[in-house]
Formats: C-alpha cells, structure tokens, sequence
C-alpha cells in the first residue's frame, strides 16, 4: 500500500509518499508560504528536487499540487489518487481523548478541535490539512497520529503538576509531552539494534534538535519525557528557554513592562541556545564553530545545553531504576559527537564506556559504546514520517 504522510503547518505542508510494503520513500517535498504568495518543492525518489512558485490561497491548493505533482505523467510516481491506499496526518496534540492513533471520522475531528486551546498554533492547522484532503480525496482512509498519545502511559506522579488540582479538573492542566512519534520510532528500533524484547528493556531517548526533549521508555511504555503542558517545558533548545522559576516572569515583566504575550514570545523564540549565546544563533552549528572561534557565550550555551541533558537522563535512569538504552536522535543528536560526548561526560557513574572514533560518526545508525559498556549507547536517525505510515497502515 502506498501512503500518503501529511504534516500540516499553519503556512507550510510537508509530505512524503512511502510504500508501506517496502517501506522506501517514493517521493517527498514541501509547501511553504501557503496564504502569502506559495511554493511547492518536489522529489521523486532519485530524481532531482525541484522547486517552482505557485499560488496557494489555503491549504487545498497547496495539496492540490502535492496530488499533481504526484501523479505527473513525467515526474510523477503513481499515475493516479487509485494508487495511494491511505492518508496519515500528524496532529500536534490529542489531549487525554487519544491514546493512540485513530481512523479520523467526524466525531475524532471534533475530538482534535477540542483540543486547540492546548495546541493554538498547530492543532487548527492539522485540521485544515485534515479538511483539504478529505475534499480532494473523499474516498481515501485518512488516520490521525497524535505527538502526545505514547506519553498517554505516562503515570498520575509524572503527569500531574502542583497545581490547584481544579485546574487539571476543569482545564486538563497537566503534563502531555511531545515528539511521541520519534520517541516511538527511537525506542522501538533501540530494541531491534539490541536484540532484546521490546518489552523488557529501560531505554532512554534524547531527541535533540532546535526543539528537544526525552523520553524514559520502561518495558515498552512512556512513562515520564521532558515536554509537558506545551513543549516549551524541559530542556534548553534553540529558542525555547525550557524549565525557569516561574517567578522570572513576573520579575522580567516589571522590569521590561511586558504583556503575557511579549512574555511568552520571550520565552519561546527569544532564549534558548540563542539567547545565551547573545543572540549568535540557534543552530548548534554556528555555536560550535563560535566556541571554537573563543566566543565565551557560544560556548557557554553548549555546555548549559549539555548540563541539561545529562541531568534528566539521571533524573529518568533513577526514574526507571536503572537504564539499558541511551538511544540519541534528531538534528543535533544524530550529528553532533561533541554534543554527544559532552552529555555522556556527566554519565560515567552509570558504566557508560564510549568509542571515540564510532562517536564521531555523523548521521548514521551507530553503537557508539565499547562492549563493555555497562549501558548501551546508540545514534538512531529518527523518521517519523516512517512511523506515522505504519500506524496509518495498521488501522485501514
């Protein structure tokens, strides 16, 4: 069966059609600047990427042109919509209705709507890529993989704030988690690389990119990660602070005479890696290169990042009474061995023994342990499109 993924932002669209027998990438590509003026990039698989401007008032044109794209007698890969079995859509937040994915119907559309005041910037436009396809392929399975259903598992002590428990109440005031899909993908392939039963393993996942968090998986369940509420909890990332005292906002407020709102686009787009590094960058590249250049604040924000990581990865191996597994993920863990060997620094009190040479591999599935490291230390690329296709396909 040949799926369509669908990840749908409120002025871009990024989709890929996978075969899910074989599981290889037909083709994939990405609309930007829907509602302003539109562009459509494409790529068949070995073909060149080709990007072209066209006008996409709404999302409907924008996978209007994914579906012509696809179905082109020259470049296309199937030679019409018969050929794709079903559609996959991300969505950003399930709230506690899902707890895994779903077949989408009117009644689950409501359901994801009903979540948006926990997800206002993603959620709305999930359903409007949900509502373009539907239009323009009513025939197709459409399934809904959710970001926060694998934390569902997550126990009362690790999802519950200390909060008035009204609020959790009447608002559902509590932790989610995000990245649920790649920690998935991650753990699930950590248990494959390891040759133990998915079931049995203590495996931590460190998705780490301009967004991060972990994940503590025990015997093949969530049971505490990083995000909570929204995903600006946790970790420092590129531009999202991660935990503060809460007090600081209303000492940065009086100081600076700022609003709820000019607090939050501080706290999510100004700070982070970037705002430690004075405003250098949010891409650890330019931030390893700064440090290297004897920039103090590049360098600074690296270490902070670092510190971080390591603290939860001890604060969930004490979680689940030990770990078997530390699996790295994402933009910055798949390709950073400094940031790597920076985070397992603080580990050696576990028995985590390190290649040097191994860790120095960029992007690649790799072990970078010794043999006879007491925890096993792996490098997984993680491709959640690829786990959004096998939910889709186990349910149509």
């Amino acid at each position: 069966m040949n799926v369509l993924v669908i990840n749908c932002g409120s002025s871009s669209l990024k989709f890929q059609l996978i075969n899910s027998d074989t599981e290889q990438v037909l083709a994939k590509g990405l609309c930007e600047r829907i509602g302003i003026d539109g562009s459509l990039t494409y790529q068949p698989e070995g073909g060149e990427k080709v990007k072209s401007d066209k006008p996409m008032p709404t999302h409907t044109e924008a996978i209007q042109y994914v579906i012509d794209a696809l179905t082109d007698a020259g470049t296309g890969v199937v030679k019409s919509l018969d050929e794709i079995g079903a559609v996959g859509h991300r969505v950003v937040h399930g709230g506690e209705k899902f707890a895994s994915s779903v077949v989408i119907t009117d009644e689950v559309l409501q359901a994801i709507e009903e979540c948006n005041d926990l997800a206002p910037l993603h959620n709305p436009a999930n359903l409007i890529g949900i509502n373009a396809c539907q239009k323009l392929m009513p025939g197709t399975p459409m399934v809904a993989v959710f970001d926060t259903a694998f934390h569902q598992t997550m126990p009362e002590e690790a999802y519950m704030y200390g909060l008035p428990y009204e609020y959790y109440e009447k608002y559902k005031v509590r932790r989610y988690g995000f990245h649920g899909t790649s920690h998935s993908f991650v753990s699930k392939r950590a248990a494959e690389i390891a040759g133990k039963p998915y079931g049995e393993l203590r495996t931590i996942v460190c998705h780490l990119g301009n967004g991060a968090s972990i994940c503590a998986v025990k015997n093949g369940r969530s049971v505490d990660t990083s995000m909570g509420l929204t995903p600006l909890e946790g970790l420092v990332m590129g531009t999202r602070s991660g935990d503060i005292d809460p007090a600081i906002m209303e000492f940065i407020a009086k100081k600076e005479g700022l609003d709820i709102a000019g607090l939050m686009n501080m706290l999510n787009k100004k700070s982070g890696v970037l705002g430690l590094s004075n405003n250098l960058s949010s891409d650890f590249r330019d931030l390893d290169a700064g440090a290297k250049e004897g920039n103090k604040q590049a360098a600074v924000a690296l270490k902070v990042f670092a510190y971080r990581v390591a603290k939860y990865v001890g604060a969930y191996a004490a979680a689940m009474n030990g770990v078997d597994v530390i699996a790295f993920t994402a933009g910055v863990g798949e390709n950073s061995g400094p940031v790597r060997a920076d985070v397992l620094g603080y580990l050696g009190y576990l028995g985590i023994e390190v290649d040097e040479e191994a860790n120095n591999t960029r992007g690649e599935e790799i072990t970078i342990s010794t043999p006879d490291s007491k925890v096993k230390v792996m490098v997984i690329p993680t491709n959640e499109e690829l786990a959004i296709a096998r939910e889709t396909v186990a349910l149509v």
